[in-house]
């Protein structure tokens, strides 16, 4: 690939570990919220089900008007937006009449920005002059997995050195990453996937039903991986009675180390692993490893549990991108867009489930994990389907 395309393929790396700041680094601060501004186990669950609200009205808009703005100055925009929304975090709590208010502002802008990241980094990729291109977007979102890591390591250094009670510096540290990366977005070549006249319309991809059916099968990906991802570190400290740096690190830590892993390794050896067989066994081991997290009588194994929840997970979201996009050339951006929403909607709703029937079985977090099973299952028998349709 011509060197001008490195740039903006290190460029799209970088936005993915943007996008993991945006997800991963609010939930680190979860127990943080609770104690300072005084938040219901509800209200903490909102804060993860209206980030990616927000997200999913960017998808809904980004279908329609990214490829009239252009990718170049809309992932530009998307950074600076991050940005924002990163600085605003430890600003607004004290500066508004309510510090939840305060903190959903500031949710608000980084959604923005990390929804336009997520609707745009995939086509970007994709429309740059690769081979094998289910591998490379399963090596593309590995660095959402490594970011996620980044942010999980610097943010429980930041608490052991620092303090947690000067938590409010984090954020503004991390706001340096998109503003850099806006800057290299600048200066970077984008293709687009395809013409604006040559892509299908909205409405003949809601005509079509295997458009559906991986509509349901991204919902399932993204409920399958953020009802783990959001949690565990909550769960870790505060229902397996863990210290904060050693849940950080064994929960959430672990978690994003093995989809990473599980993601590169399919970026590495993809051409060799049929993508559906790999899908239909990560969806088995998402469900003993739901169960291992929920039941298991030592924290040790709960820990492993969400670990290998994350080895499980890897290729889902990645996979159902590919997917799609081979059945489906002429998509465009706007089904990427789509697709992106109907992800959103699965990482609203597979923490808020987990959030909303705990809070109904007394407190228990191991009920609403346990529930959790439900996503994969689903995401199992999609993807038998899609098979079947094959034969």
């Amino acid at each position: 690939m011509d060197k001008k395309f490195m740039r903006t393929l290190y460029a799209s790396y970088l936005g993915y570990i943007v996008q993991a700041v945006i997800n991963n680094l609010t939930p680190l601060l979860f127990v943080t919220f609770q104690r300072e501004f005084s938040l219901t186990l509800e209200q903490i669950g909102f804060l993860v089900t209206y980030n990616f609200t927000i997200q999913m009205v960017v998808d809904i808009v980004s279908a329609r008007y990214v490829e009239r703005v252009g990718y170049k100055r809309s992932i530009v925009i998307a950074h600076f937006f991050s940005a924002a929304g990163l600085l605003a975090l430890p600003a607004l709590p004290g500066f508004l009449p309510s510090p939840y208010l305060g903190l959903l502002a500031a949710i608000t802008l980084s959604a923005i920005g990390g929804g336009l990241i997520e609707v745009l980094i995939s086509p970007i990729v994709e429309a740059l002059p690769t081979e094998e291109k289910s591998s490379s977007m399963s090596l593309l979102h590995s660095f959402y997995c490594w970011g996620h890591v980044l942010v999980i390591l610097v943010s429980t250094l930041f608490f052991r050195v620092i303090g947690i009670e000067h938590w409010r510096y984090l954020p503004v540290v991390w706001a340096i990453l998109p503003l850099c990366n806006g800057i290299l977005f600048m200066n970077s070549p984008i293709r687009m996937l395809c013409k604006e006249e040559d892509s299908l319309p909205v409405r003949k991809l809601f005509s079509m039903k295997l458009f559906w059916l991986f509509f349901l099968l991204m919902i399932c990906s993204g409920a399958s991986e953020q009802a783990m991802s959001q949690w565990s570190s909550y769960f870790a400290e505060s229902g397996l009675k863990v210290s904060k740096t050693l849940g950080d690190l064994l929960g959430p830590g672990m978690f994003a180390v093995l989809m990473g892993t599980s993601r590169a390794f399919y970026g590495k050896y993809g051409d060799r692993i049929p993508l559906k067989k790999f899908m239909v066994l990560s969806s088995i081991v998402c469900v003993i490893s739901y169960l291992i997290a929920a039941f298991a009588p030592h924290p040790v194994l709960s820990l492993a549990g969400c670990g290998l929840c994350g080895l499980s997970v890897g290729i889902m979201w990645p996979g159902s991108f590919s997917l799609a996009s081979a059945h489906c050339p002429q998509g465009g951006t706007a089904m990427f867009a789509l697709l992106a929403l109907a992800g959103d909607v699965g990482c609203s709703g597979g923490p808020s489930v987990v959030g909303i029937i705990s809070e109904r079985v007394n407190g228990s977090l191991k009920m609403g994990l346990s529930a959790a099973v439900l996503f994969p299952i689903l995401l199992f028998l999609l993807v038998q389907t899609l098979r079947e349709k094959k034969r």
